[in-house]
């Protein structure tokens, strides 16, 4: 898996191809013996953002690597390159282990090589990914997957969770911590892209819920229950329900606690409130509670997001 090479065509994200080749293409100078030999490759001189880029080889390089990276494309809703794709699908063929980031997943759904398998991308794609290829299980919490043989990342800076799994898998934990120590980075967060997500509330002004949902979000550190939402909404239960998954695509008990973990999240975030605290302002009690919900909703428990997103003073 030495010889690695990064796909490159009109269109895709420069922070992704970027990122891939620092990680790959730098031999940190305290990590001994050989490093990647990185390369890339593409039919032409293509945009990358603000930038062009001269690639190193054609597509046709890709079926000789033993690691084939396919960085993010800019447009989803149109079909990934077809030479992209039949190239990506060769090389794996031919054996290379091929690594989507961010949102370069739909050129390996396109190539078939996730049928039947989990895979991920930016949570805001999720959805999309899974509609138009129903073979490919989409995990929209996680921050990468490995298939042995075909890996998929997350969005953005989840790109560089999975390269430095590539480089623990490749060269051992200690290495990947000399690489993740020179880009100044964590060698593994904890959590999924559940952390990262926020739901917003719906709004629109002549909505049965217009009215409902905003006096229930400044109640969040009250006792609530459907009836109560529903006679707010001058609704009954079965009507609220009914509106409730039309507009949010949830129950009404689900959507509050969510709007509650969001409203814990954001006081983790911006106070030096006990957890005891939190939980009573969010509405859920206990502490033993919203660690419970916190720590399945978001994947992390409380403490965990709070050294993570803590503004820090004057910052």
């Amino acid at each position: 898996m030495r010889t690695v090479a990064v796909a490159a065509t009109d269109g895709m994200l420069h922070f992704e191809l970027a990122l891939a080749y620092e990680v790959f293409g730098a031999r940190p100078d305290a990590v001994p013996g050989p490093w990647y030999d990185v390369s890339v490759c593409g039919t032409h001189p293509v945009r990358v953002g603000r930038f062009l880029l001269e690639p190193d080889h054609g597509l046709d390089a890709l079926t000789r690597a033993g690691t084939v990276i396919v960085p993010a494309l800019a447009d989803v809703d149109a079909d990934p390159p077809a030479d992209l794709v039949a190239a990506v699908r060769t090389a794996h063929k031919a054996g290379a282990r091929v690594v989507s980031l961010c949102t370069g997943v739909f050129v390996l759904a396109a190539a078939g090589l996730l049928d039947g398998l989990r895979a991920t991308t930016h949570w805001a794609h999720t959805d999309q990914l899974a509609a138009r290829y129903p073979a490919v299980t989409v995990d929209p919490d996680v921050l990468y997957v490995d298939n042995g043989t075909v890996l998929t990342s997350a969005g953005k800076a989840a790109a560089m969770d999975l390269c430095l799994h590539l480089v623990r898998r490749d060269h051992g934990s200690a290495v990947a911590n000399v690489v993740a120590r020179r880009l100044v980075v964590p060698p593994h967060r904890a959590g999924g892209q559940a952390q990262f997500v926020t739901t917003p509330v719906p709004a629109q002004d002549d909505h049965p819920l217009a009215d409902v949902l905003p006096w229930a979000m400044r109640r969040l550190d009250q006792p609530l229950t459907v009836e109560d939402l529903a006679r707010r909404a001058n609704l009954s239960s079965r009507h609220l329900a009914r509106h409730f998954h039309a507009a949010t695509g949830t129950t009404p008990l689900q959507w509050l606690l969510t709007q509650r973990i969001r409203r814990a999240q954001e006081l983790l975030e911006t106070t030096d409130d006990s957890i005891d605290t939190i939980a009573a302002a969010a509405g859920m009690g206990t502490a033993t509670t919203l660690r419970r919900h916190f720590h399945r909703t978001v994947g992390v428990p409380p403490d965990t997001y709070r050294r993570t997103f803590r503004t820090a003073p004057g910052v």
